[in-house]
């Protein structure tokens, strides 16, 4: 046990020193000269499947010290490539490549595995799997029309051969346009596709299934399919089914990482809806989503907290189904802190590689040393192996071995080489000698000290004189040998050198540190309001390092000056000559030197000439003068001389500081006074480097801001203030997060900040807890009782002391589930749809957590009522906060329930009470599901029904009421008929014939009458009355008036011609003569006389006026025919069969060949229709 222990101490003292584990540098000097076993550098994939068009090219680059050499095997065999013509190896690689024009790409099939090597060592690369890409073609078949009846649903199978890797499928038709998609139809993840129900639309011939094989990019047709829709018998709506997955639930695994698929697609008429929740908690946020229409649900490199249970749903309105989904993650290795390290000691070192991996199921490691399991490879007394770590201790030369680390498990595998290179090499540094760095006063400045040496080598830095070594303020030493000076000063100037030293010698390197001035706009371009044609100049006077070269650049609107020659640009100045509108705008001058610069901006307005000049209020200039007196260690007298402000009185001034030690070239605003104050007592912030300026202000705006004032520092502090928003709650059950929102570094007071964070428990006699944390905003005590409460302190402190006394503030550590039932549940049944349950609160110290409520669960067993079947998925009803009771609403009548109730807090759920049953009460049932008439005949109607869906109790009776509708929708009296529970029709008797009826159906049970359905019809027509109306035509009498009318209208149609040929006038032909307009006039009402008409082109026929089908109206050879002079739809008969109306002559030439309008005669079947309706 004792030697355990050791080997474990050893093993945390080891790991501490593999942080500080020397790397050999990437300068290439360096690498030419040091000794240095193989590394593989590049290998093709593990899985690399090859195109059969194209030479095999089996990639393996290493490098090392002396160059390595390269060997394969194939199949765990030597592969001679001395042998196989067909097969180089490139120059100085390992790299294969294969000539396939001679020999089949698949005869290359197979594992192969590359090995480099030198005296140093033997690195070897993963297995390479070669498999030739394939695209096979589609077998050919016969596939015969489907025919389906509308509404059924529908599975059209895709079944692509198999290739390497996989075809992408997709569904097109003949003109390559693709099949659209919707819930209704889509394709599945087989490829297959799916119709929820089918419609007459879907019928076509060209249903097509393509693969289209992406390694070789080639596609593959499958025979068009041909659907074709029946509407014959229509189908029922149904509820939905699921197509796939079957059953009720299934399971999936997935690894991690890789890409969680899940499919449900159900079938159902209407359409079903899917939708996708996770049984055991929340779908990860921003990984996953929906794809083909919410049939798929796919997540994103998945990880170990996306398995559990995942249900899909299927709902229309007459139902809905679910699936559950099992999901097991497993996971191929990986690492957990990356692949092995290499290892660079020196001789008499200690060191450790470490192998660290995982899995699920757990890998197994296996650690090989030059390609040869470990276990058989030479003994190192310097060499212990324990299980994921090999621990080196004293190592020697020669004991310089690439390592191998083989981590598998059954998903997979990950192999990876780390040498161990013994060196004894004295230190070297690789800064350039005499390198000269360059940094504005008042920046950062960073001085390298690159170096190589095994052992490490340490570090010493010194200046000038080297009467001292450099590691104190204002002075920080890196690990990796580089020197800081965080606010550099001209002081700082001068000559450094860094020695590198270890037990082999010494190496000193010289550099140099120039601290050059800030580069500063002195006189900033001004704001200018300048008339047009006139000319403005814009100055910018610049100071700057003398060493240094500045550049000038102007810009306009934050962009490049225009190319125009009135655009002059000098050395302190712009000036634009001969003014114009488009000159408006911001011109900024930019002074740009090698290390930093500056900028200031002005705008230029340009105006109309004005005859006479205005008052012109332009923004103050800025103040002047800036001095610091009365100077205290958190106070300051500002004073300033006011600039011209430029008829307009200065309103206020804005006082702004830079703090050149935490935020330098940012400006703050501090303080503002009136504008008729030039001076300012200012409360200042410990441990800031102040520099002031101020600002005016006008009705035109604020002025440019004054030059700087000269810095004054404030000391440095104790904190004058805690941190706020302390919290403590538990992310564990045995953990407690104390949290608090940071100080600034203006509220920090000083250099050194950090936060003394102490703990206790709630009223147990204990002491503060207390840890000290910096650079951090949190701090998780582990190990605390689950739900207990805690006093919380958090106190700033830096290195000139400690912040007040600060605020105690609560807390509870971490949540667990609660675990203890509700007890005493009882429930009580109100009426037939509501429900009160009862139940007694869970103690406090059994939820074991914050009480967020409780929770019941019901759901409906079975219905009481045979008929009605059992269908209700479990329903959950939450009571916030410390409830007692609560409603249950929503429940169906006449239904057997089950319920129980549970407590939850921020963790979870507690325990299920006992489940327990209750029954509802009968209801009013629900309308009849159908009412329809059949066998109607003179007199009587038979209605049958269909008891309601929906019965909420046992059916006692049904009410027939029914009442006569006249022609006019009024409704007569009304009938009532008591039926017996058990009919389903019935004959109604002594109805009157050719009446329409309105009939109302409700059912009743013990609870009262349901809703009513409501039907109409109408009893057939008195097959007497209906004879005589008909036989009225072949009268005698009727016959007989039919004709004298005719003879009537002949005679007066010939009275008419001959009154016409003598040239007599009728008020048509007056007409006629007074007006030339051709419109046709129609009939007036008052004295139904024709207005005038004529024998235009349009062929419009008169008011009611009948044309022949073909649209045209044949006349005979003579003009006087009775189209001529037919009359028009105002022409009607008497009570008496007299005949009502005028006639008027057509105008226009007897010469037209063709008639443009006429009127058809009343013929005597119209008359006896006419007749017909009196009668």
């Amino acid at each position: 046990m004792m030697e355990r222990r050791m080997d474990t101490a050893l093993l945390v003292l080891l790991m501490g020193h593999l942080a500080a584990a020397l790397e050999v540098p990437l300068d290439p000097k360096v690498l030419e000269e040091l000794p240095q076993p193989p590394t593989i550098t590049h290998q093709s994939p593990k899985d690399y499947i090859i195109d059969p068009r194209e030479n095999i090219v089996i990639h393996c680059d290493a490098k090392g010290k002396p160059h390595p050499s390269f060997s394969w095997t194939r199949n765990g065999t030597h592969f001679d490539i001395d042998e196989d013509a067909n097969v180089v190896m490139r120059p100085h690689s390992g790299t294969l490549v294969v000539d396939i024009s001679r020999e089949k790409a698949d005869h290359y099939e197979g594992v192969y595995q590359c090995t480099a090597r030198n005296k140093h060592g033997t690195a070897v690369s993963h297995n390479i799997v070669i498999r030739q890409s394939r695209s096979p073609l589609w077998s050919k078949e016969r596939i015969k029309p489907i025919v389906v009846q509308e509404g059924v649903s529908l599975v059209l199978p895709c079944r692509p051969p198999a290739g390497l890797p996989p075809p992408i499928i997709f569904w097109m038709d003949n003109n390559f346009q693709r099949l659209p998609q919707s819930s209704r139809v889509s394709q599945s993840l087989n490829g297959d596709l799916y119709f929820s129900n089918v419609l007459r639309e879907d019928s076509r011939n060209d249903y097509i299934c393509y693969a289209r094989f992406p390694h070789t990019q080639t596609i593959q047709q499958k025979q068009p399919i041909t659907v074709k829709v029946l509407n014959q018998d229509p189908v029922d709506e149904r509820k939905p089914t699921f197509l796939i997955p079957s059953g009720s639930s299934s399971s999936q695994t997935v690894l991690r990482g890789q890409v969680l698929e899940l499919e449900c697609i159900a079938e159902g008429l209407p359409t079903p809806e899917i939708y996708w929740t996770k049984v055991s908690g929340d779908l990860p946020a921003q990984r996953w989503s929906f794809l083909y229409y919410k049939k798929n649900l796919r997540i994103v490199n998945a990880s170990a907290s996306d398995a559990g249970d995942y249900r899909c749903g299927a709902k229309n309105k007459l139902g809905s189904v679910h699936h559950t989904i099992h999901v097991s993650v497993k996971a191929s290795p990986y690492w957990i802190s990356g692949a092995p390290r290499n290892l660079v000691l020196a001789p008499g070192e200690n060191g450790v590689l470490t192998c660290r991996a995982s899995g699920t199921p757990k890998p197994s490691i296996t650690w090989l040393m030059n390609g040869i399991p470990i276990e058989n490879s030479p003994k190192d007394l310097s060499r212990k192996v324990e299980d994921d770590t090999i621990i080196f201790t004293d190592i020697q030369m020669g004991s310089s071995a690439v390592y191998q680390c083989n981590v598998s498990n059954g998903h997979g595998y990950l192999m990876a080489n780390a040498f161990v290179n013994v060196l004894s090499e004295p230190p070297r540094v690789l800064t350039p000698a005499d390198k000269v760095y360059q940094v504005i006063k008042n920046h950062r400045a960073r001085i390298d000290c690159a170096f190589f040496g095994s052992p490490i080598p340490k570090i010493t830095w010194f200046k000038d004189s080297r009467s001292s070594t450099l590691d104190g303020d204002p002075y920080i030493q890196h690990d990796n040998g580089t020197l800081e000076i965080h606010t550099a000063q001209a002081r700082n100037s001068g000559k450094y050198t860094c020695a590198a030293r270890n037990m082999l010698g010494i190496f000193e390197n010289h550099v140099y540190l120039e601290v050059k001035e800030p580069t500063r706009i002195l006189k900033q371009p001004e704001y200018k309001v300048v008339q047009r044609g006139r000319s403005v100049v814009f100055e910018c006077k610049v100071k700057h390092d003398p060493t240094l070269v500045p550049t000038m650049t102007w810009l306009k609107d934050d962009g490049e000056l225009p190319d125009d020659e009135r655009l002059i640009v000098d050395s302190d100045s712009l000036t634009i000559t001969d003014v114009t509108e488009s000159d408006g705008g911001v011109y900024t001058c930019v002074m740009n030197t090698t290390l930093d610069h500056d900028s200031a901006s002005a705008e230029l307005t340009v105006v109309e000439a004005t005859p006479t000049p205005a008052v012109v209020y332009e923004r103050p200039d800025p103040p002047t003068d800036l001095e610091l007196t009365d100077q205290k260690k958190r106070s300051v007298q500002l004073t300033w001389t006011p600039g011209d402000e430029h008829n307009s009185p200065i309103q206020k001034f804005l006082i702004q500081y830079d703090d050149s030690l935490h935020h330098r070239g940012h400006w703050h605003n501090l303080t503002e006074v009136p504008g008729t104050r030039t001076t300012a007592h200012l409360k200042l912030s410990p441990y800031v480097h102040h520099t002031f300026r101020v600002l005016a202000l006008n009705a035109m705006g604020f002025s440019r801001p004054s030059f700087p004032s000269r810095m004054f520092k404030t000391e440095p502090a104790a904190p004058d203030e805690n941190p706020k928003d302390v919290e403590g709650f538990g992310t564990e059950h045995d953990n407690l997060v104390i949290s608090w929102k940071p100080l600034t570094g203006l509220q920090s007071n000083g250099p050194g900040l950090r936060y003394r964070v102490m703990w206790r428990q709630k009223a147990v006699e204990s002491d503060w807890s207390t840890v000290t944390v910096s650079n951090n905003s949190r701090f998780v005590v582990s190990g605390t009782p689950t739900f207990v409460p805690y006093e919380l302190k958090v106190q700033a402190v830096n290195d000139h002391g400690v912040g007040p006394e600060p605020d105690i503030a609560h807390g509870y550590s971490g949540e667990d589930l609660p675990v203890a039932a509700p007890e005493n549940v009882q429930l009580v049944v109100l009426n037939s749809t509501l429900a009160e349950v009862h139940w007694d609160p869970v103690p406090h110290k059994l939820i074991r957590g914050h009480l967020k409520g409780y929770k019941v669960y019901y759901w409906k067993e079975r219905s009481l009522h045979k008929h009605n079947p059992f269908h209700m998925e479990k329903l959950i009803l939450m009571f916030s906060g410390n409830h007692s009771h609560g409603m249950v609403p929503g429940l169906h009548p006449f239904s057997l329930y089950s319920f129980n109730v549970r407590v939850y807090n921020g963790k979870g759920e507690g325990p299920v009470s006992p489940t327990q049953q209750f029954e509802t009460p009968e209801g009013v049932p629900g309308a009849p599901t159908s009412l329809i008439v059949t066998n109607s005949n003179l007199d009587t109607l038979t209605l049958e029904w269909s008891p309601p869906h929906d019965r909420k109790g046992r059916i006692t009776g049904y009410t027939l009421k029914y009442q006569p509708v006249n022609n006019s929708n009024e409704l007569g009296p009304v009938e009532e008929l008591a039926l017996l529970a058990n009919e389903t029709s019935v004959t109604l008797p002594n109805l009157k014939y050719s009446t329409r009826y309105k009939f109302y159906l409700n059912a009743k049970t013990v609870k009262g009458e349901g809703p009513v359905i409501s039907q109409e019809a109408v009893t057939i027509v008195d097959e007497a009355v209906a004879s005589r109306q008909v036989d009225i035509a072949t009268q005698g009498w009727f016959i007989g008036l039919m004709c004298a009318i005719a003879l009537l209208i002949l005679i007066l149609l010939i009275i008419c011609f001959i009154q016409r040929n003598k040239g007599g006038k009728y008020p048509v032909k007056e007409k006629e003569d007074a007006h030339t307009d051709p419109e046709f006039q129609p009939m007036k009402e008052d004295d139904c006389t024709f207005g005038e008409y004529s024998d235009n082109e349009d062929h419009k026929p008169l008011k009611g006026s009948r044309t022949p089908s073909n649209g045209t109206v044949k006349r005979d050879d003579s003009d006087d025919s009775l189209v001529d002079y037919g009359e028009g739809g105002d022409g009607q008969f008497n009570e008496d069969g007299s005949f009502i109306g005028q006639y008027s002559g057509k105008s226009g030439s007897r010469d037209t060949a063709v008639g443009h309008e006429s009127s058809e005669a009343p013929s005597p079947i119209n008359a006896m229709n006419s007749l017909n309706s009196f009668v």
